[in-house]
């Protein structure tokens, strides 16, 4: 499972919840109805928006729903899932967008992927992928070959990219093929009016996925020396958050030009749920859960440099001490190395550890795997991220989130 959009059930209403396990599962089978076993390893989190909104689009009628075997990620039970055009258009297009993340891992030459004979394989995975992603975006009438376009392009627009490009150049592709994907879901729902809104709502989502894949990245990307859109254009962490806040407020008027009949979950996943990706991305936190702290930057005292008496040391110096060494109030230059009251060994400076490797693209598959079998994603205090390695949170782990019963007029 990946994706920028990860809602915790505890903001979800039980009839919301219910609806996005029906959109999450739907996809996920609808994989292995036309695609076979394998390919459900592509299922992601914002793969499934494409299915819920081409159902907040349709009419209301029976045949939305079939009721799904015992699952071992639903703890061996059924339940309802959705099926249609809408399930389908999303299958297709998370085969063609992994088959890129595949060949992107073989060209970069991650993990094991350095290997010949598998990087051999997955090339050929990748290609099977990406013809089983246009047999079925053919039936469904969408054309992948402008999704496949859109990954060509951003190998040489990143290639040409540097310091004062603007970062919106690098994201085009990624917003080409999402806006692609969105506005196909108006035809499929038969409301050919909501086209060029859900085209604008779908190029914004594409911005901000790019935008927070980099933020997210970034301090990876730079240990192992890997290319980074915000490292290599030159833009600042403060840009990219206003960039982002821009493409939320976009995608919420987009919205309010489409048509629907019940785009409530929609709307909770657009317009609430990405913002706290949002805010997970840049550090801070609009969930209850996570505290005021994490809300002002992890200041719990507003921003005074993290000293609630307004400076930097208390007693208006920058030691409270006075001069006696370099800051040490012993009267050495440093208390914890050699002769001072404590000896902290060859590592004084507390420096770090390096970041770990990410892990190639296969193992990271089965270690997600392994992380939704046993529920860590939902509920362990923190796991490990499958691919990236970074440290994460369970996103249902302690939450004490009121349930989203939105009525806002956004």
């Amino acid at each position: 499972m990946f994706g920028i959009v990860r809602p915790c059930s505890h903001r979800l209403t039980e009839g919301l919840k219910t609806e996005w396990m029906a959109h999450l599962c739907g996809l996920c089978l609808a994989l292995r109805s036309d695609h076979g076993q394998f390919s459900r390893i592509v299922t992601n989190y914002d793969g499934l928006i494409v299915s819920v909104l081409t159902e907040a689009q349709a009419e209301r009628g029976t045949g939305r729903r079939r009721t799904a075997g015992p699952c071992p990620l639903r703890g061996m039970r059924t339940a309802p899932v959705a099926k249609g055009e809408g399930a389908r258009l999303a299958a297709a297009v998370s085969l063609v967008l992994a088959s890129a993340k595949v060949r992107d891992h073989v060209a970069d030459g991650d993990g094991v992927l350095r290997r010949r004979p598998v990087a051999l394989a997955a090339r050929r995975i990748a290609g099977g992928w990406d013809r089983a992603g246009a047999r079925t975006g053919a039936e469904l009438g969408f054309d992948t070959a402008v999704l496949v376009d859109a990954v060509d392009r951003q190998t040489g627009i990143e290639a040409l990219a540097g310091p004062g490009t603007s970062l919106l150049t690098v994201t085009e592709p990624t917003e080409t093929a999402t806006a692609a994907a969105f506005a196909h879901t108006a035809v499929l729902a038969g409301r050919p009016g909501n086209m060029a809104p859900l085209a604008e709502a779908g190029r914004l989502f594409g911005r901000l996925a790019h935008l927070l894949d980099a933020v997210e990245d970034q301090g990876t990307d730079a240990a192992s020396g890997a290319w980074n859109p915000l490292t290599a254009t030159g833009t600042s962490r403060a840009e990219a958050r206003r960039l982002a806040d821009d493409a939320l407020h976009g995608i919420r008027l987009a919205l309010r030009d489409a048509e629907f009949t019940d785009d409530k979950l929609a709307h909770v996943l657009l317009a609430h749920e990405l913002r706290t990706s949002v805010d997970r991305a840049f550090g801070t936190s609009s969930c209850a859960h996570q505290g005021q702290a994490s809300a002002q930057g992890g200041n719990p005292y507003g921003g005074q440099g993290g000293n609630p008496y307004g400076s930097n040391n208390p007693y208006g110096g920058g030691n409270p001490y006075g001069d006696q060494g370099g800051g040490n109030p012993y009267g050495g230059g440093n208390p914890g190395g050699p002769g001072g009251p404590r000896d902290l060994g060859p590592n004084p400076s507390h420096e770090p550890p390096p970041p770990p490797k990410p892990r190639g693209f296969w193992a990271g598959c089965a270690v997600a795997i392994g992380l939704c079998c046993t529920c860590e994603l939902c509920c362990a205090k923190e796991y490990e991220g499958p691919w990236s390695r970074k440290k994460r949170e369970g996103c249902c782990r302690d939450c004490d989130c009121d349930c989203c019963d939105c009525g806002c007029d956004c």
